[in-house]
């Protein structure tokens, strides 16, 4: 017989309840957010003598006729479509109330990870591309955040407050990237950040992917491009510098108008015995090359 009463009683108030502004019912916390598998327990307190107080639920249902108080209590809340109702039946008006619990249930992402769209191997300085950063089973999507960084330095953030799922989703977002010189050797990460409130971990749960190295591949680029000038004295020992970046390694090629010894191959080349004249260091590679001038020229009269 309770049962049924119950039952009538419960689908009565389904049709007929209020809630807000005078409803006499008090849900405590009034936001609850609770990680997936862990505990949760909420109370429903009623502000005036109820005749049925209890809580509509897929799990934990519970009742008092009694009490002006009932708990809901679940030992393992894994349920994505749970939505707790408390709802009182009272002896004067407005007899039927209800409130909805405002239930959070999170997951962190099983995994986070970047990648380059369609594109493998070292990069072109200034071609665009595009990083692809994907986060899996995520919940709830609308309290996720995406930050990207180029090393420490945060570049793009990427939001889904417009998404409304509750149960887990896979998303993904895109960085669009147009690498030059300093980006060889940089790495790249997104980190998914769950920010869900005053009421959530007050350190927001984060997952950040393995780092994604770039390198690029770019001609040649001298240290200092300019032309340097040597003024030779009698025993004078010259240094010419024509150390170059560039990805690959750039090769040495060395000419000059004056009858002189072979220079060689390399990026330094060191004598006491050079002449008058100049002297053109070219560092290439299969994108490209670059030239540099020494000036070497003699003490004028005087001097």
């Amino acid at each position: 017989m309770e049962n049924n009463f119950l039952k009538s009683i419960l689908t009565f108030c389904m049709f007929y309840a209020v809630s807000g502004e005078g409803c006499s019912l008090e849900i405590k916390p009034s936001r609850v957010v609770v990680r997936f598998g862990e505990p949760v327990s909420v109370t429903c307190e009623a502000s005036r003598p109820v005749r049925v107080l209890g809580w509509e639920s897929a799990i934990g249902a519970a009742h008092t006729q009694q009490d002006l108080a009932v708990h809901w209590r679940v030992d393992s809340l894994i349920d994505w479509i749970e939505e707790p109702i408390c709802y009182g039946v009272f002896f004067t008006a407005p007899r039927q109330c209800e409130e909805k619990l405002n239930l959070i249930l999170y997951k962190t992402p099983d995994s986070v990870s970047i990648s380059s769209v369609n594109h493998t191997g070292p990069m072109l300085e200034g071609k665009e591309y595009q990083l692809l950063c994907e986060v899996q089973n995520i919940a709830p999507v609308q309290y996720l955040t995406l930050r990207w960084y180029r090393g420490q330095t945060e570049v793009y953030t990427h939001s889904f407050s417009d998404l409304t799922p509750t149960s887990p989703v896979q998303v993904s977002s895109i960085l669009l990237v147009t690498p030059s010189v300093i980006d060889d050797g940089t790495q790249y990460r997104c980190v998914a950040e769950l920010d869900l409130g005053p009421e959530g971990p007050q350190t927001p749960p984060t997952v950040t992917s393995e780092p994604l190295n770039i390198s690029v591949l770019y001609t040649p680029a001298f240290i200092s491009p300019k032309p340097e000038t040597f003024v030779l004295g009698e025993g004078n020992e010259v240094t010419f510098n024509c150390t170059a970046t560039g990805n690959p390694a750039p090769v040495y090629s060395w000419q000059t108008s004056q009858p002189q010894e072979n220079m060689g191959d390399q990026s330094l080349f060191t004598s006491s015995s050079v002449l008058p004249g100049t002297y053109t260091c070219t560092a290439s590679n299969k994108l490209g090359k670059r030239s540099k001038q020494f000036i070497v020229t003699t003490k004028s009269n005087g001097i």
